[in-house]
């Protein structure tokens, strides 16, 4: 890579490190508070909190980094091109076809990047979240509960009182469990109980009973029914920790797959270098239409309006391929051929004008 060619690229490399960190900073914070606020700590300790965090962050990054070569690449070249930089080098012999090549040699590698992070490093850390998820969103996980107290839900009209708790070994004595159903109500009554965590993310937390009654207390039928058991598993994770589940499957698990969700989801993954291409290509438009006084504030508001467009745009294209609108040819890819059209469009318009020229 030549000199200018290198100077180019440093100037989108060194605000990209800035943004990157910048973003991931906040959304560390907005997903620490979240947390906080629903209060994890209290059910899972600080240490998992740290860990949920680092994970979410994890999973963030497919999305975070296109956004940050896109906010780059503007702030970059539009800061050579507010400067007059960009025209000094095309007075050097510098076209503004190498130009966008120097663009493309930082943003296939951070496409690279970004699709592995997509393909392996998400599933796993959605793989992780969700054993952690479905401990902090159970609402019968046990470290919640407090021996000698009552324990009630307003949403699901749940009350659970546990006499006797050993922390140590997540043992429970003499347990009582009431829930409202919309045809009556359920009494369960054990003698001894324990929360059984999952240790992979297919399997689903629970507790086992053991030596109670089951009461099933109607408001239609005249008799109501009377279960005794010796042993019981209890399943207590929620519906949201079980969508998870197509979101941590392996990559080539859903190259086999032709349902719908799947195909969405493996589209998804290996669409994000390509979508993270185009963005830094459609981010050099605007300055290559940025005339030579300052109109940077507009430039700026116009990315953001094509990035949130683009952004809704790509939810579109998955859902209609998950609930079958569109089939899995051209699935998400249509959105990506219409914009690099739109791109090649505008290349050949602006072809006689690539940057701004001296005056």
């Amino acid at each position: 890579m030549k000199l200018i060619e290198r100077y180019i690229a440093r100037e989108i490399l060194l605000p990209f490190t800035v943004v990157i960190l910048i973003l991931v900073g906040l959304f560390a914070s907005f997903s620490s508070a979240r947390l906080l606020a629903g209060a994890v700590t209290e059910t899972l300790g600080i240490a998992a909190l740290l860990k949920l965090v680092f994970l979410k962050t994890l999973i963030a990054l497919e999305v975070l980094i296109p956004i940050a070569l896109y906010i780059s690449v503007i702030i970059g070249l539009g800061r050579l091109n507010k400067d007059q930089e960009l025209n000094v080098i095309r007075s050097a012999g510098v076209s503004g076809t190498r130009i966008v090549l120097t663009v493309l040699t930082v943003a296939i590698p951070v496409g690279i990047v970004s699709g592995m992070l997509s393909s392996y490093v998400r599933p796993w850390a959605y793989a992780e979240s969700y054993i952690l998820d479905a401990q902090a969103e159970a609402e019968l996980n046990t470290n919640r509960f407090q021996a000698g107290r009552f324990h009630g839900s307003e949403r699901t009209g749940r009350i659970v009182y546990v006499r006797n708790k050993n922390d140590a070994d997540k043992q429970m004595q003499y347990i009582f469990h009431y829930i409202k159903k919309p045809d009556g109500s359920e009494i369960v009554i054990a003698k001894q109980a324990r929360q059984i965590q999952p240790s992979e993310p297919e399997q689903r937390p629970h507790i086992q009973l053991s030596e109670g009654m089951i009461y099933q207390l109607t408001s239609t039928a005249s008799i109501d029914d009377v279960i005794q058991f010796k042993n019981m598993t209890y399943f207590i994770d929620s519906d949201y920790a079980l969508n998870y589940r197509r979101k941590a499957a392996a990559t080539r698990t859903l190259w086999e797959s032709d349902q719908p969700r799947d195909i969405a989801e493996l589209q998804w993954r290996i669409s994000r270098p390509l979508a993270t291409i185009v963005l830094a290509l459609i981010a050099v438009t605007f300055i290559r239409s940025t005339p030579r006084h300052d109109k940077t504030d507009r430039t700026y508001l116009i990315a953001a309006l094509v990035f949130a467009a683009y952004y809704n745009f790509t939810g579109l294209a998955k859902t209609w391929v998950e609930q079958g609108v569109v089939g899995s040819i051209p699935g998400v890819w249509w959105l990506y051929l219409l914009m690099l059209a739109a791109l090649g469009i505008h290349a050949l318009i602006s072809r006689q004008r690539p940057f701004s020229r001296p005056r």
